[in-house]
């Protein structure tokens, strides 16, 4: 690829200063993108890079600064596009040119043996060359450039119809928005191109680690946070996802033959396509089939990314024609998978940790073990439910093994090793952090410390309480939380409401404005709707629609909190589980007691969210989706709301209505399958309308 470089400045000198001319801008813009594209192609794809970071920074940064000078001359696929853009309501749905097919899995040596034979009869040959591939453990996805730039990009989905990923794949650094220059390489007109998106592990430890410190939930292996960051609804988060990309097949193309597999490989690369040609191997016969198989396992714990198997792939693209494909897989490829990792060893205990939003998780200590490389003392057993399923106990041989051979997991006990000395596990009666009673979900798959102001759950507790949907006090960020609570000037609810300027003024970034600002905030929030007072104090399994419930019912707080489970669950849309939670929380004395503190401290609380009796949406439920002119979503869902209706975020057999309105997705997709009815905003417009007249 060196004569690529010669095509042009590798480290173009342009003052933005000296620019004065569209002209003039134009032809600088064009020698700065091609010497970036071809950076990020040396820094992505190649894994060498020719210049410097601070190099790089310099001219992205010039780039910058002459599409703010002359704006005309900015284009979707310039490189300092590649970031994220505006959310978006739903991931639309895109049909493949051809089926996404999954591959034939086999875990055998003899598997592998006889897919050679068939190959090999087949097509009436001796010898069959081949291709073979580590097989990723991510989430597979198509992309299609148009005259060389991206047009689009969508998930597997069911294989035939997927989901349009194209603003988050233009995130990712190592997807080129333009393919290398056609000066250097015959770039096809059309090119329908296939890969995974995974996640490194170092990235996905990372995210984890970040995850646990704002209390976020975990993800369990690489390629759910993978999966997880592509299909985020806004391209943003997907930006800030340490997500990576290998290239491997074409669904379609245009302008341009391909003959076999190891040539597509090389070819995508001067492309500027991401592949692994490094860990790819051009195999002739069966037998160097089988000795890839052997040397992928003994170095797949050195590998900075997860695979479970290798692939084989018949090289020659005319053969596979002539193979063709089952009903849900080729014919000419196969994947063979590893076996799992796994060990056994003693627990030695089990433990209980308290998150941030007061669940109680138990964990088993270990005697340390090395599975697959990695050396593991500790690993979650999840719940009460999934203990007493396996019947692990506190004494017993264990067997370990590493989920998507990357989380630690507890597969059971080895029964025939118990001496009887082995101990039942309990979840604990009291919050381990707090002393507070804890509440347990009849399934024992919950278990949680109602205690609103438990340091373990303070921190989340708080930004919840003061988020729009609770108080509403806003500039009441996670970063201030933070602060507050780290300072020791807030350690409950109350607290906040006992700041003083001199207080915030002792914090770093605070001045008289901002100070005075947030204690105004803080004052307003004083009277509320009873619901949001509910929805913010965080009640196990009582959400805004619930909350909204419980304040049309009981008018006061009074009320609901001396409300025995008889009389909340002969309200209407409140159960067993909703009622015992109410009940067990107002019980908690720390409740009670933080509860009296924020009503003296001046909290004023409205009681119904609607008049008492039969109300005009009584008993329907209505589903949201796509671009809404009139409302915003919020507005239009404390519409149904206030007339006695449900707005759900998801569809379902009980939806009645689901109100589309432009760019509507996969909901929208679903409700006809479920054959909900679908009206557009104007005929929900009409709708309320009548009804507020009275009319039905």
């Amino acid at each position: 690829m060196a004569s690529v470089a010669t095509k042009f400045e590798l480290k173009p000198d342009i003052s933005v200063e000296s620019v004065e001319s569209s002209k003039e801008a134009e032809s600088a813009a064009k020698r700065l993108r091609q010497a970036i594209r071809y950076h990020n192609y040396r820094y992505y794809v190649l894994d060498s890079p020719v210049i410097s970071d601070a190099e790089y920074d310099v001219l992205m940064s010039t780039l910058q600064q002459l599409e703010q000078k002359f704006p005309t001359l900015v284009t979707p696929d310039s490189p300092t596009q590649q970031v994220g853009g505006s959310p978006r309501e739903e991931l639309g749905l895109v049909k493949h040119p051809i089926p996404m097919l999954s591959l034939k899995t086999v875990y055998t040596e003899d598997d592998v043996l006889a897919f050679d034979q068939n190959c090999r009869k087949e097509l009436g040959m001796a010898e069959v060359e081949y291709v073979a591939e580590p097989k990723f453990d991510g989430l597979a996805v198509e992309l299609t450039y148009q005259s060389g730039r991206l047009a689009l990009a969508s998930t597997r989905g069911d294989g035939t119809t997927g989901e349009d990923v194209t603003p988050n794949v233009r995130t990712m650094k190592e997807v080129p928005l333009v393919l290398l220059s056609a000066e250097s390489t015959d770039v096809p007109s059309r090119l329908v191109v296939r890969g995974e998106v995974l996640m490194f592990i170092d990235g996905f430890e990372e995210l984890n680690r970040r995850r646990t410190e704002s209390g976020d939930a975990l993800f369990a292996n690489p390629r759910n946070a993978a999966a997880g960051s592509l299909r985020q609804l806004d391209p943003n988060t997907t930006a800030h996802r340490p997500l990576h990309i290998f290239l491997y097949e074409i669904a379609d193309i245009s302008g341009k033959e391909i003959k076999t597999q190891w040539e597509l490989l090389q070819t995508l690369q001067k492309w500027g396509l991401k592949v692994n040609v490094a860990e790819s191997k051009l195999c002739h016969g069966v037998n160097e089939l089988l000795r890839y198989h052997q040397d992928m396992y003994e170095k797949r714990d050195g590998l900075q990314y997860e695979i479970d198997g290798v692939v084989y792939k018949i090289n020659d693209r005319q053969s596979r024609e002539r193979l063709g494909f089952r009903s849900r897989d080729p014919r000419w490829a196969v994947a063979y998978k590893f076996k799992p990792r796994e060990a056994t060893t003693k627990l030695l205990d089990i433990v209980v940790q308290v998150g941030r939003t007061g669940k109680l998780t138990p964990v088993a200590v270990l005697e340390p073990v090395v599975v697959g490389g990695i050396e593991i003392g500790r690993a979650s057993l999840h719940n009460q439910s999934e203990i007493d399923r396996r019947d692990i106990r506190i004494g017993d041989t264990v067997l370990v093994k590493r989920a998507g051979d990357v989380i630690p997991q507890v597969e059971g006990p080895v029964g025939d090793q118990r001496s009887g000395s082995e101990r039942v596990f309990h979840m604990p009666s009291e919050c381990p952090v707090c002393g507070s009673e804890v509440v347990m979900s009849e399934d024992k798959k919950t278990t949680v410390c109602p205690n609103m102001n438990c340091p373990a759950q303070l921190r989340e507790r708080l930004i919840h309480f003061a988020s729009k949907q609770g108080m509403d006090i806003e500039g009441l960020g996670e970063k201030r939380v933070e602060q507050l609570v780290d300072a020791g000037l807030v350690t409950s609810f109350h607290m906040l409401y006992q700041l003083t300027k001199q207080n915030l003024l002792s914090l770093e970034r605070y001045g008289d404005l901002s100070a005075e600002g947030l204690l105004s905030q803080i004052e307003s929030s004083k009277k509320q709707p009873l619901w949001r007072f509910l929805n913010a104090l965080g009640i196990p399994h009582v959400g805004e629609h619930m909350a909204q419930v419980l304040a049309d019912n009981f008018q006061t707080i009074e009320k609901l909190m001396h409300a025995s489970g008889e009389e909340l669950q002969s309200v209407s849309q409140v159960g067993p589980e909703v009622s015992r939670a109410v009940v067990e929380f107002f019980a908690d004395k720390h409740n009670h007691t933080e509860i009296e503190a924020l009503i003296k401290a001046g909290l004023q609380l409205e009681g119904a969210t609607k008049a008492k009796g039969r109300q005009p949406l009584d008993g329907l439920t209505f589903v949201f989706t796509g671009t809404l002119e009139r409302w915003t979503r919020e507005e239009a869902e404390q519409l149904v709301a206030g007339m006695g209706g449900h707005a759900a975020s998801s569809v379902s057999n009980i939806t009645n209505y689901v109100v589309a309105g432009p760019s509507a997705g996969s909901k929208l997709a679903k409700a006809k399958a479920l054959g909900v009815t679908v009206i557009s905003e104007e005929d929900f417009a009409a709708m309320i309308e009548k009804v507020a007249k009275g009319g039905s």
